[in-house]
């Protein structure tokens, strides 16, 4: 908040004289000494004024959210969202007709937590109109106001609600909250698929998600919108593994907490949107999962990578211990660092390159077509065999071989005039 960027653009923006403060999620951070990673502005200039202060002060301006009143300075690569004060006009969802205002308070009783409706003035003044740090520091997500209100204008504010009890809570959710994520659940199917699954990966990279899962299995949440999830003592075992501590997995985690197949994985993946890679990667760890164990051999261990890939060996290792040592298990710091070896081993590895291609068989005579693709294929198995050791020389010998070919002539020596 004190990077020299975060003050040009501050400079710009008072430039006139207007009031700006910090809100929302860097103000929140701060206060509780974690690290800031976005920084959002709220000012009472209205959206056009803000942009052309900005612009006088040659800092690149992008309309992200104009309607809304928001848009977003870029300097030097740093990204700050600057958004005029506004109240609800009427609300309909994600969306609300909202007027512009100079009044702080109006805005800050629009915001969903009370420990995101703080502002911090530039001169170091907290502005905390619903005792927001306290809640923070307390560990209690409160909802500004009337908590079902709140989650009526923006069904998503319940599952953010229990996003931000498994990053900032402790203890107890807030009883009111609760209650209205309970009776309030039944409106998650109106949600978009890409809203929820976005909101849903972000709670599964929270330091220890598997709790709050298992609260929202219990007090019937997951049932309106992810069923499938309730694998919640694999999840909490996964959470402490390396490398799960050090770099979530959100994908992963979603995997370790879903009772399904590599089919129902794949159900899933369509119905939260996911990625035709992500869904891929969702169905083959889960589909492959009972099936698996880790292997002590390093040539077959080789010969697996080269066929599925270090990332998936990676995926179905840690799930497979999360699945054997259970929750209850204390693993000693001699098997996590084993596995830590062994998961950077992998990561280390890269896949070998058969040394012969098309244009090798093409030049033996082979004709284009299917045979080529075969006999490729057929040199790649006696590679693959010989434990990729075979070089380019070997190998054109054994694609000369199987393809029926003369052996290549030494070129004759002349002999001395």
């Amino acid at each position: 908040m004190a990077a020299p960027e975060t003050v040009a653009v501050i400079a710009a923006l008072t430039a006139r004289g207007a009031e700006v403060r910090f809100v929302g999620g860097c103000v929140r951070d701060a206060a509780i000494g974690r690290p800031v990673t976005d920084i959002d502005i709220a000012t009472h200039d209205r959206p056009e004024t803000v942009t052309e202060l900005l612009r006088a002060a040659r800092i690149k301006v992008v309309p992200t959210g104009i309607k809304h009143g928001t848009v977003t300075a870029v300097l030097k690569g740093h990204h700050f969202e600057i958004t005029t004060l506004r109240r609800d006009v009427e609300t309909f969802g994600r969306h609300a007709r909202v007027e512009f205002t100079d009044d702080w308070a109006a805005d800050a009783a629009r915001r969903d937590f009370t420990m995101n409706a703080m502002f911090l003035g530039i001169d170091g003044t907290l502005y905390d109109p619903f005792g927001g740090l306290a809640d923070l520091m307390a560990g209690r997500v409160r909802f500004v106001g009337d908590a079902r209100q709140r989650i009526q204008e923006d069904v998503l504010r319940l599952l953010r609600f229990f996003r931000f009890h498994a990053r900032y809570g402790r203890g107890a959710p807030d009883r009111e909250g609760l209650a209205a994520c309970r009776a309030l659940a039944h409106l998650l199917p109106t949600l978009s698929a890409e809203r929820v699954r976005d909101e849903t990966l972000k709670l599964l990279k929270a330091p220890a998600p598997a709790g709050v899962l298992a609260l929202m299995g219990r007090e019937r949440i997951l049932a309106h919108y992810l069923p499938e999830a309730a694998n919640f003592e694999r999840l909490a075992t996964l959470t402490q593994l390396p490398p799960e501590r050090e770099a979530p997995d959100g994908l992963r985690r979603l995997a370790g907490v879903l009772d399904a197949d590599g089919a129902g994985a794949r159900a899933v993946g369509e119905r939260l949107r996911l990625s035709n890679r992500e869904i891929k990667r969702l169905g083959e760890i889960l589909g492959r999962l009972p099936g698996f164990a880790p292997l002590t051999d390093a040539r077959e261990r080789r010969r697996w990578l080269y066929a599925d890939g270090a990332a998936l060996y990676a995926d179905l290792l840690l799930l497979h211990w999360a699945t054997k040592i259970g929750p209850d298990a204390k693993p000693g710091a001699g098997f996590l660092d084993s596995l830590k070896a062994e998961l950077d081993a992998v990561a280390a590895w890269q896949r070998p390159v058969l040394p012969v291609k098309g244009p090798d068989v093409l030049a033996l005579g082979v004709p284009r077509g299917p045979k080529v693709g075969r006999l490729l294929k057929q040199v790649e198995h006696w590679w693959v065999d010989g434990d990729f050791r075979a070089g380019r020389a070997e190998a054109l010998a054994e694609l000369r071989r199987l393809a029926g070919a003369a052996p290549a002539k030494k070129p004759r020596r002349r002999k001395p005039d």
